[in-house]
């Protein structure tokens, strides 16, 4: 398999730089194989395959009857006996081959204790034979010079193949001789020859952004058009968004449309254990590409090293990531600068850059990518539904509507996930309800039916829930409701879906009206169950953390006035920019803020008593409900939302088909009975 991480100059093609002598890998597989034929060889018995013997056998079948020649001890631990010629045809199993080293094999052996007690044994075995008949015994020393080699070498060999091993593995190539080609930039090259198959086209939404990324590219393919009035080519340009936004698919575009080399790395592989390494690469990055220049740079995720200096809880004497910043700011525009070579990143955390790599002159331009909107969502799953087998009841406006908030990314998750629901359901396409689902999937986790939640437990969540929606439904600025489930997903015993209105700012009425709306669940246990439950836990962390917010960071509290105390440079957060005499009025005000709106949540909750028992009924029967429900019970909604007209006008446009669908079946069989009327009518006249 071809290794396709950094570039080799020599070639031009993708992977570390190669070995320059090839003989090398050959010469050290030649080696393995001598030393594994010599490990073999000396656990080889070339003497024929002796067999083994036990006294009692030597004693009454051999010694006894005369047959025995000699007897020789090797190495005080074994008795070789050697047969008379005339007596080997009395056993089978005797030994006749002859060793290579040492001449004549013995024809069997056994094991002896010790060699004083086996003479003892022998000359008691012996004593009533004549001398002339009684066997001598020799004793040899036989050294195994091979095996002690062996047990001497082979640790260091093993030691030696080892170093070799996790040196080569660390250097990222398959070779010895590249053990120092650690400081090696790891950069994939996109060129001529390896090219991205994603152009523009594949990029949905992102107007904006992908007119000053297309610039760059007519920049490089046309540079007179730009150069005869003067203009240069930008150094730098920063992709900026929240995570899912398409930043890596706008960069992939760009190595697809431009025709320049296109190196492509992560801010992680500057990262390494070894003091120097980040450098080093970066170094090397940019040697290669003004060797290609004019060529792009792509460093994914650059917050990896590029981080504010000083800022970080790194109490080391010499931090690594902070010379690697410095090697790349260097090499971005240092003293020599790099004419051609332009640089694209891409990061969800510009805040906490450091100023040096933001400046003028490195990243000239920071291209901001928001989430998608309705627009641009609608053209998002465009792309994605490209390819995929849809029902013709579905309506790409309707999808992009019900999807508010969501990243390109999401909508593609979603996309797979309604294909895999309908495959799940053996459908042979997919509808709107795989969709819906999907969605449904993504936000809240997986249902859970099977969940065993007692009855008390259930009324308490039907009504937690439905005090949510009544409070939702009757306040003017929150937003509106789309569905509320009792059946538990994920984490979350029930659940509510809500269509926010999509809008750029949000006022101090909108808030207050979304917090009151949140706390509207526990105060309708209150005022229920005359109790309240820990269900409301992710009510209370959300209002309490929106509160802080609109007192600290908005200025909207009487007390604190128009100040702010939001520090978008602090990561950790080890200092507070205000007096604890100011803590306590951030606190007095964030509780009487909370307090406020949730006695206004049980205000609302007991004018519409009839309305809120209805509609927890209503739950606890369906376990599942719509915004038609609440509608049904308090009316039309105070307030306008053009999310929610639009998916009420689809619903009322599906409903008119599907009651036209009806009525024309119920036609169809009426005109068949009448035209068979007649046909019968006619052959009777005749």
């Amino acid at each position: 398999m071809e290794n396709k991480k950094g570039f080799n100059p020599e070639n031009g093609k993708p992977g570390m730089p190669q070995n320059d002598n090839p003989n090398s890998n050959r010469r050290f597989i030649i080696y393995i194989v001598i030393l594994v034929a010599l490990i073999v060889v000396s656990f080889i018995d070339f003497g024929g395959g002796t067999n083994e013997i036990n006294w009692n056998k030597f004693e009454n079948e051999m010694l006894l009857n005369g047959y025995v020649e000699k007897v020789v001890v090797v190495n005080r631990e074994r008795a070789d006996v050697y047969l008379k010629p005339e007596s080997l045809d009395k056993f089978n199993d005797a030994s006749r081959g002859n060793s290579i080293f040492s001449g004549a094999a013995p024809n069997f052996y056994f094991t002896i204790g010790d060699v004083e007690s086996f003479e003892n044994k022998l000359a008691e075995a012996q004593k009533d034979m004549p001398k002339e008949q009684r066997v001598s015994v020799e004793y040899k020393t036989e050294h195994d010079y091979l095996g002690s080699i062996i047990s001497w070498i082979l640790p260091i060999v093993l030691i030696i193949v080892l170093w070799w091993f996790v040196f080569n593995r660390m250097s990222g190539g398959s070779g010895g001789g590249q053990i120092f080609n650690i400081g090696k930039s790891r950069a994939q090259v996109f060129d001529k020859e390896r090219k991205v198959k994603v152009n523009f086209k594949d990029v949905a939404g992102l107007e904006e952004a992908k007119v000053e990324v297309m610039e760059i590219v007519d920049f490089l393919k046309n540079p007179d058009k730009y150069t005869k009035l003067g203009g240069k080519i930008p150094k730098g340009a920063l992709l900026v968004g929240p995570p899912g936004t398409g930043k890596t698919l706008l960069a992939k575009a760009v190595a697809g449309e431009a025709d320049v080399p296109f190196f492509s790395l992560s801010g992680s592989d500057f990262v390494e254990m070894f003091v120097g390494v980040g450098a080093s690469r970066v170094r090397d990055l940019f040697r290669q590409a003004k060797s290609k220049a004019p060529c792009i740079i792509f460093i994914d995720e650059i917050d990896a090293i590029g981080r504010a200096r000083g800022k970080t809880n790194s109490f080391s004497g010499n931090d690594e990531r902070e010379n690697t910043l410095n090697q790349l700011l260097t090499e971005m525009d240092g003293f020599d600068t790099n004419s051609g070579v332009i640089i694209l990143a891409a990061t969800n955390r510009a805040e906490i850059l450091d100023s040096a790599l933001m400046r003028a002159g490195r990243f000239d331009r920071q291209i901001h990518l928001e989430l998608p909107d309705v627009k641009e969502r609608e053209e998002i799953f465009q792309v994605h539904t490209k390819n995929l087998k849809m029902a013709s009841s579905v309506k790409i406006d309707f999808l992009a509507k019900q999807t508010p908030g969501f990243s390109g990314a999401d909508i593609a998750n979603v996309c797979n996930e309604a294909a895999l629901i309908a495959a799940r359901n053996d459908k042979k396409e997919i509808d709107k309800q795989d969709f819906l689902d999907a969605v449904d999937r993504i936000i809240g986790g997986l249902e859970k039916k099977n969940k065993i939640i007692s009855e008390t437990e259930k009324r308490t969540i039907a009504y937690h829930e439905a005090g949510h929606a009544t409070v939702s439904w009757l306040l003017e600025y929150a937003n509106p409701l789309l569905k509320v489930t009792i059946i538990p997903r994920g984490k979350a015993l029930g659940a509510a879906w809500y269509l926010p209105e999509e809008r750029s700012i949000t006022t101090k009425e909108q808030l207050l009206d979304e917090m009151c709306s949140t706390l509207g669940g526990r105060a309708s246990e209150e005022i229920n169950f005359g109790k309240v439950s820990t269900g409301a836990l992710n009510d209370l962390e959300r209002v309490t953390k929106q509160a802080i917010a609109m007192v600290s960071f908005y200025g909207m509290s009487s007390d604190i006035g128009n100040l702010s105390y939001y520090n978008s440079t602090d990561d950790y957060g080890f200092t507070k920019p205000y007096s604890d005499k100011t803590a306590e009025k951030i606190d007095a005000d964030v509780k009487a803020m909370v307090e406020e709106q949730y006695e206004r949540a049980k205000e609302v909750l007991r004018n519409n008593m009839e309305g809120l028992t209805q509609l927890a009924e209503t739950l606890l029967e369906k376990e599942v409900i719509f915004s038609d429900d609440l509608e049904r019970i308090f009316g039309k909604r105070k307030g306008e939302n053009k999310a929610l007209d639009a998916i009420n006008e689809a619903k009322e446009q599906e409903k008119a088909e599907a009651e036209k669908q009806t009525a024309d079946a119920e036609t169809a069989p009426s005109t068949d009975a009448q035209g068979t009327e007649n046909i019968d009518n006619a052959n009777t006249e005749s």
